[in-house]
């Protein structure tokens, strides 16, 4: 039957695009400076391997004439803990230690000669360091191992990272 069309149902869904939810992602995420594109990634708390780690990554940084994006990871509880809601709903507590992180790096004499800045973000420690590396592309990420007996139990963060991340991770003891 030429010319004959077969009206389309109402309540049809419309099979995204891949491509196009690509684009819409890149849209939405703010876009970074580009002084720091390519440059070197540190995961930072402020516990004593993160300092190690921060100063290697001063140095990477000042090598390679880039900048440094430090990072630091927030606390996030999942609220079934005390609500028993299902699916799992994650809840910002509040965490002025970035607050305090931030002062006392721009404090610090030792950032002068690289340029640098303090990226807060909330949830898994892991994933959001390589999602911070992706955004930037960064050329490596750097992290300070962990000693305790919680790493060895529940696995540290820089092993868990090394095995999933795609950029280079530098752990520092």
């Amino acid at each position: 039957m030429a010319g004959h069309e077969i009206p389309e149902p109402a309540d049809r869904k419309q099979v995204a695009d891949p491509l196009s939810d690509l684009q819409a992602a890149e849209e939405v995420r703010p876009s970074c400076d580009p002084a720091f594109r390519h440059g070197v990634v540190v995961g930072f708390d402020g516990s004593t391997s993160s300092e190690r780690a921060l100063a290697y990554a001063i140095g990477m940084a000042r090598r390679s004439g880039s900048g440094l994006i430090i990072v630091h990871v927030a606390n996030r509880l999942p609220t079934t803990v005390w609500a028993g809601c299902e699916p799992p709903v994650f809840v910002d507590v509040p965490d002025h230690r970035t607050e305090v992180l931030g002062l006392e790096l721009a404090c610090a004499d030792y950032l002068s000669e690289v340029p640098w800045i303090l990226v807060e973000r909330g949830g898994d420690i892991c994933h959001e360091l390589e999602e911070v590396g992706r955004e930037y592309s960064a050329d490596a990420i750097v992290v300070g191992s962990t000693h305790g007996i919680v790493g060895r139990i529940f696995g540290s963060v820089a092993g868990r990272l090394a095995r999933r991340a795609q950029r280079p991770v530098v752990v520092i003891p």
